[in-house]
């Protein structure tokens, strides 16, 4: 006898796995009609965001634990310990003792990563780079938990999980991994104006970094200084690295990926390894509290800079990593950061993304590292010894002593006590919080891309050239003409002949844009926000163009030395002495493996052969002197390798130095079709050639030639 059918519509839907959204109102977890998922709940459209958000904290709770065991975002990273030296007293605006007490150093542990990809992905993915630091300050754990990117995405925390589930692989055929240049990600960007700004960023040079030594810090949000006497300044954190800000090319990252996809990893560890550590000048920009409206954006927004022009970064300490994780799961993988983790002295603003941050991090911490207990991992302890009443939980390591777990007490004479404001006990800033609970934005953070325009504008051409070239690539994997349609007219909004020339190369139109209702306010009249008939914004910020970044140094390069036998010992050897001398590193690249026979009848050892390694894992060349070392590398069997070398070295604009008796693998390249003298070109002509050399490489690329080497080749 059959069953009879069931017509319970609540048990139908129980029974059911599979659901769709087509049609359907965006809902809670417990079936409530959401009326706005764009906004946090906040007292007062700039005000702190509320508790009681049961909207915001579910959203929140779910995605942070939608992954296990692997970080949701920041998964695949990289860490190294150091140390942050103080080099000026910050008394006079905090009384954080690790910025006050000049020379003071505090021990640090440093781990950098990419955001979208997971734990196997590469290290030269198109993508924000982390930058998150712990000092193991006297006064408890600092977490500053930044990125190689001042600004962000969104506004508000409400739409970070969005943000996410945009950018990752699509859930119908997990593709593409670590990568942005799909449609679901350029669907969301493309209806979330406010992302403009951090899109001109991210399809920036800054996003393929050199090296994580080679790419700044920030703190991303404005956070507060408060001093001896209560008085508070608005602050903005920055790292600068003292070897630049340097960059590869994208065709470059793509190899990469492929031939060595730890790139950065390796870098990294190497260089703490040989004992060349990454150091990076740690800054501040300070604004008083009383001049929080005194800019044409907001101090609270996460998508604004406070340019260096209108606000100088002052350089007041030092941050060196000088030491390798001795095991990286026990240290780089189960380190946990979170930027609620503060000392007296540093204080919070109502950024409504920091806001929602501070809830996000201690809640995936719990589901990542199982429980309560993750400050007692090795990595994660405080110099000082913990005393609090908390008990238990999974994991626990401390063991407790006594009868007491409650405050206050009488059985156990009242301890631990509270500690007194003058005894470093910590007490947030005594601020007014007054203003209508309301689900909204403030209208301050309407404009969206006055910063996305002062980056474009502040950028070299080159600079300009890859941005719009990565446009394009992205775009162009987007399979639905609509959103490429959307993105194209808010690019207009930054700059019409972007716009015009990533359309030509897309296949769509730019149109006059029709804003999405998201993040504007009801009674906003966009058009007014962003006239297209009022004055060009031309201002310009250097501080934003890498050009303008250190070239003055050679230290931590990598130079490969391309030798067949019978190369001259003495001019390898005098060249490789004064490239170390300079704090380079120099490996040799051989036919193969075996010891190289020189000249003089002594042995090289390569670490690399011909097939085992590529031109873009290094930063220059040397092709080494002597016909009979020439005639080995332009054997049948050598020669397009070696020239696959020398050709793709000089498409990406390197250095490239051709010793004594080389003419014929120089003639035979596409180096020798140039039209024009190069300066990264290095001859046996040349009678400086060792010092125009080292002058070239600390130049890092001669981008301006690009396109016409492209052309050549």
């Amino acid at each position: 006898m059959k069953a009879p059918k069931k017509t319970n519509k609540k048990l139908d839907q129980l029974e059911s796995h599979s659901t769709s959204n087509d049609q359907e109102k965006l809902t809670t977890n417990q079936g409530l009609k959401i009326n706005n998922n764009q906004d946090s709940l906040k007292a007062g459209d700039r005000g702190p965001t509320l508790l009681e958000d049961f909207i915001l904290r579910e959203k929140i709770t779910h995605f942070d634990h939608e992954r296990i065991p692997e970080r949701v975002v920041h998964a695949r990273g990289s860490g190294a310990h150091g140390v942050f030296k103080l080099n000026k007293s910050l008394a006079k605006y905090t009384k954080a003792k690790f910025l006050t007490e000049v020379g003071k150093e505090t021990p640090v542990f440093v781990r950098f990563s990419t955001v979208a990809g997971n734990r196997g992905s590469t290290d030269l993915a198109r993508d924000v780079r982390g930058f998150a630091i712990k000092f193991y300050t006297d006064e408890g754990n600092y977490d500053l938990v930044g990125n190689n990117m001042p600004v962000f995405f969104i506004q508000d925390a409400m739409k970070f999980p969005d943000l996410v589930h945009a950018v990752k692989p699509e859930p119908h055929n997990e593709i593409p991994q670590a990568a942005s240049a799909h449609d679901t990600f350029w669907d969301f960007i493309s209806l979330m104006p406010e992302s403009m700004h951090m899109i001109m960023w991210l399809m920036s040079d800054r996003a393929i970094p050199r090296s994580f030594s080679r790419m700044e810090g920030f703190g991303v949000h404005s956070f507060k200084f408060i001093n001896d006497e209560g008085k508070a300044h608005f602050v903005k954190f920055h790292f600068k690295p003292k070897l630049g800000v340097h960059s590869v090319a994208w065709d470059e990252a793509q190899r990469i990926s492929g031939v060595d996809p730890d790139f950065h990893k390796r870098d990294l560890w190497e260089s703490i390894e040989n004992g060349i550590f990454p150091e990076w000048d740690f800054g501040v920009q300070l604004i008083p509290e009383e001049d929080e409206d005194k800019y044409d954006f907001d101090l609270l927004d996460p998508t604004k800079i406070v340019p260096e022009e209108e606000v100088p970064v002052q350089l007041v300490g030092t941050l060196t990593l000088n030491k390798n994780p001795e095991n990286f799961f026990a240290e780089t993988e189960q380190v946990a950061f979170h930027p609620g983790h503060i000392v007296p002295g540093i204080d919070f603003t109502n950024d409504p993304l920091l806001q929602g941050r501070l809830f996000s991090y201690t809640d995936t911490q719990l589901i990542r590292l199982g429980g309560p207990n993750f400050h007692e991992i090795p990595i994660n302890r405080s110099v000082n010894t913990v005393h609090n009443n908390q008990r238990d939980g999974y994991m626990r390591q401390q063991i407790p002593k006594g009868k007491v777990s409650y405050e206050p007490n009488s059985i156990g004479g009242g301890c631990p006590f509270q500690a007194m404001m003058s005894e470093g006990g910590f007490a947030s800033q005594e601020a007014r919080v007054s203003g209508a609970k309301v689900r909204e934005r403030s209208r301050s953070f309407v404009d969206h891309y006055s910063q996305a325009k002062l980056f474009y504008n502040s950028q070299s051409t080159p600079e300009k050239i890859h941005l719009q070239n990565a446009l394009i690539f992205e775009l162009s994997k987007v399979t639905i003409p609509a959103i490429r349609e959307r993105v194209v007219g808010q690019l207009a909004f930054i700059d019409k002949s972007l716009a015009w020339r990533v359309a030509e190369k897309i296949g769509v139109t730019v149109k006059e844009l029709e804003f999405p209702n998201q993040s504007i306010p009801a009674d906003a009249n966009p058009a007014d926000l962003q006239s297209e008939e009022r004055e060009p914004n031309t201002k310009i910020s250097k501080a934003l163009s890498m050009q303008n970044t250190v070239k003055d140094t050679i230290l931590g390069r990598k130079i490969g030395f391309i030798m067949g036998n019978g190369v001259d010992a003495e001019a390898v050897n005098d060249l490789k002495l004064k490239l170390e001398a300079e704090g380079a590193v120099v490996e040799i690249i051989a036919p193969s493996l075996a010891p190289v026979k020189t000249s003089d009848g002594s042995s090289l050892t390569p670490k690399h052969s011909l097939s085992s390694t590529a031109s873009v894992c290094f930063d220059a060349l040397f092709i080494g002197t002597g016909e009979d070392s020439t005639k080995e590398l332009l054997t049948p069997e050598n020669k397009p390798l070696v020239l696959r070398f020398i050709n793709e070295a000089y498409k990406h604009c390197k250095a490239i130095y051709f010793g004594d008796g080389t003419e014929a693998l120089y003639m035979s390249s596409n180096v020798g079709l140039k039209k024009h003298e190069d300066p990264a070109i290095i001859t046996w002509e040349n009678k400086k050639s060792p010092e125009k050399f080292i002058e070239a490489i600390a130049k890092h690329r001669v981008w301006e030639l690009e396109l016409e080497r492209n052309a050549q080749n």
